[in-house]
């Protein structure tokens, strides 16, 4: 099989730096900050680009740079450049792209830190957001000025696990020449590529499932050449690179990223069914349950249905919190995607500071509980959520 028509889990694995004299097996790790020239010659080609090397840890590194070939290679994109953190990615990549006077256009519900940087210190700069309601994609195009430069969405959503058509964003993105942008944090390159849909770039906290195991820190921005190269600009300048032994990290993690999302996706689909048929349970969401409200979309452009799977314990906000009380294995945590089960209650504490008005423009209940399905056997997951609704 040629390398054009390997599959995604095989680029995940197979994708990696040329061995040295050697001749290690797995990529070995370039613990350095800094990288030494032949001459002065090869010092000034180097500092002006005409030579493509590494110089600084803070602007590439040998480990960063395979674990940014992976993902590139698993979401189709041409670049891409890691970060400390997903929120690092996310800062920059607005930032490098922006300036003042310009104009987000943004789904409501998004990440509680990247709500932070729209609302409280974009507009400092007088970069504006607009949001749009997730389930009512008709209104996008009437959130759109003349100023508008960007069209942001996360799918699934965080933590409600609505989805969002990436086709039709992808259509407004080209109609109205927006640069498309979408955190496919919660589906991994494994079960979506918005790239394929009309994203120009994708953005994800390695963090989450792409490490799969709670270890380290990490973000990516992937996508076109010349978007990235902004990016990068700004990174080489401000410093949010990621460490090199993180990257060697994750790219180890992507190895395993398809095994792994496979057995979560089917452990979550389990517990999801299991939820959607107890009696103190109002409701289930789930992309691949039927009675997800964009279960159609959801089967259009993602492979299997992630790991997240939310629902509404009856009784509101004590409820909930009896609820993680009772739990005896599952986790509570802020973390999620890990290889254990996770379970966060928003209402009591990640969106406790927003009124019950606010969290409800963004889907989130008063009994609405988030679970990040892991690797245990599904039996003991279950069991432990059924004693905890008792």
């Amino acid at each position: 099989m040629s390398k054009a028509k390997r599959h995604i889990e095989t680029e995940a694995i197979r994708t990696q730096l040329k061995r040295t004299e050697f001749l290690e097996h797995t990529s070995p790790l370039y613990l350095t900050s800094s990288f030494v020239f032949e001459d002065a010659e090869d010092m000034r080609a180097s500092f002006t680009e005409e030579k493509e090397r590494n110089i600084y840890s803070r602007f590439t590194n040998p480990n960063t740079s395979e674990f940014v070939d992976k993902v590139c290679q698993m979401e189709g994109a041409e670049s891409g450049y890691a970060f400390a953190t997903g929120m690092a990615a996310i800062y920059s990549t607005f930032a490098a792209l922006l300036k003042s006077g310009d104009h987000i256009v943004s789904a409501r519900s998004v990440f509680g830190s990247t709500h932070t940087l729209f609302t409280k210190y974009f507009p400092k700069w007088h970069i504006e957001t607009t949001y749009f309601d997730v389930n009512k994609p008709e209104t996008i195009e009437a959130c759109i000025t003349e100023n508008t430069k960007i069209l942001y969405a996360e799918t699934p959503t965080n933590p409600a696990v609505d989805i969002i058509d990436l086709d039709l964003l992808g259509h407004i993105a080209k109609t109205h020449n927006l640069i498309l942008i979408i955190d496919n944090c919660f589906a991994t390159p494994y079960l979506q590529q918005p790239m394929k849909h009309g994203a120009h770039l994708v953005i994800h906290s390695a963090t989450k499932l792409i490490d799969g195991q709670g270890r380290v820190l990490g973000g990516i921005t992937v996508g076109n050449t010349d978007l990235i190269r902004e990016i990068y600009l700004f990174a080489r300048n401000t410093g949010p690179a990621l460490s090199p032994f993180n990257a060697w990290t994750l790219s180890r993690s992507l190895e395993t990223l398809a095994v792994r999302v496979d057995k979560h996706c089917d452990n979550a689909l389990k517990v999801a069914e299991f939820l959607e048929n107890h009696p103190k349970v109002n409701w289930v969401k789930y992309p691949f349950l039927k009675s997800h409200p964009q279960h159609k979309v959801a089967k259009k452009q993602m492979k299997l249905g992630g790991n997240i799977v939310a629902f509404e314990v009856k009784g509101g906000i004590e409820a909930g919190r009896q609820f993680l009380n009772q739990l005896k294995m599952c986790s509570l945590s802020a973390n999620l995607g890990d290889t254990r089960t996770i379970v966060t209650h928003p209402a009591s504490t990640t969106h406790s500071k927003l009124s019950e008005a606010d969290r409800l423009e963004v889907s989130i209940t008063d009994g609405l509980v988030r679970i990040s399905v892991g690797l245990e056997h599904v039996e003991d997951i279950i069991l432990d959520l059924e004693q905890a609704l008792k």
